[in-house]
């Protein structure tokens, strides 16, 4: 069965402040307790602020590591699921539900990719 990488790519500056609410935590963990006992769900999770991370390039034969946080970038990745579904449009469908757990007032994006392999 496929295996899909969803990213969920947020702007750090637009978090609101607090974090996610209680109530959408609620919503967050009873979906992905259903993800999880439908066996599409293999692993998720939120990342670190890009103030707490490294990147680290090669480019033309030289390594250089940049510390956080990444500020040219406006949207970065703040969390991660790698899920197994029948095809991209259930993955989608578990991406668009997993958005609508969301107040109003987020704006966040998922990017699903399929892992090759």
């Amino acid at each position: 069965m496929p295996r899909f990488l969803t990213m969920i790519r947020i702007d750090e500056k637009n978090v609101p402040e607090g974090g996610p609410s209680p109530e959408l935590q609620e919503r967050m963990g009873a979906l992905l307790e259903e993800i999880t006992k439908a066996g599409v769900m293999l692993d998720t999770a939120g990342l670190r602020p890009t103030s707490e991370g490294a990147r680290v390039t090669w480019d033309k034969g030289e390594l250089s590591t940049t510390d956080g946080p990444f500020t040219e970038t406006k949207e970065v990745v703040g969390g991660y699921s790698i899920c197994q579904a029948k095809d991209m449009a259930e993955a989608v469908e578990w991406a668009k539900r997993f958005l609508s757990t969301h107040e109003d007032y987020w704006t966040i994006t998922a990017e699903v990719r399929e892992i090759e392999g």
